[in-house]
């Protein structure tokens, strides 16, 4: 268990999907305690139906929903340096895990793995094996060695957590607001009031 800023009661259910193997990791977070309810894999090799791949993630997802309860789905967006055939294939891997957060009425939040990388390390350019030890420091939770695409799953559940905690404690600083502007009556008084806006030629 990891304590952090005080929250609000919530399960995140986090999703790295592929149509090899989908990781997946729930997290429960009771005010400062963030807690390791499940993570795994979803091997899907051995289908030869691209068709039923695609199946076994919608149910496998809403199998988890239906078992955790979560509140919301974390999900790691396709990593654009792959070929196009490998972005189709994950990009549809990927909604197929999103329609079944929908059905079942989750608010969905999409992370870039860069993103995910950078909260769990501090390094955007992390290897697996680091952000899965990292997260077994954090979480205190024993992973197991072949399952980093399953703590790839949790990473995003636990960047969600860590994004979400932060936005709600960053305050706008009275000395920062920006006063409003008045609006202009006419376009010649917009014109005096914003002279950098205008393009003379």
């Amino acid at each position: 268990m990891s304590k952090l800023t005080n929250i609000q009661e919530r399960v995140i259910l986090g999703i790295d999907p592929g149509t090899t193997v989908m990781g997946y990791g729930v997290i429960s977070t009771k005010g400062k305690v963030v807690e390791v309810l499940t993570l795994g894999v979803l091997k899907l090799d051995k289908y030869e139906d691209y068709a039923l791949k695609l199946k076994k993630i919608f149910e496998r997802t809403i199998g988890l929903i239906e078992e955790y309860k979560p509140d919301e789905l974390a999900i790691e967006a396709p990593f654009y340096g792959k070929n196009v055939q490998s972005m189709l294939k994950l990009g549809r891997a990927q909604g197929v895990a999103i329609a079944a957060a929908m059905s079942r009425e989750l608010s969905v939040v999409e992370y870039a793995p860069k993103r995910i990388k950078q909260s769990i390390t501090g390094n955007g350019n992390a290897t697996k094996e680091q952000v899965s030890a990292m997260l077994q420091q954090q979480l205190k939770f024993t992973p197991d060695p072949t399952f980093f695409d399953a703590t790839d799953g949790l990473a995003a559940a636990y960047c969600h957590f860590m994004q979400k905690n932060l936005a709600l404690h960053i305050k706008p600083s009275s000395k920062s607001k920006i006063p409003a502007k008045k609006k202009a009556s006419s376009w010649e008084a917009f014109a005096t009031q914003n002279p950098g806006k205008i393009k003379r030629e």
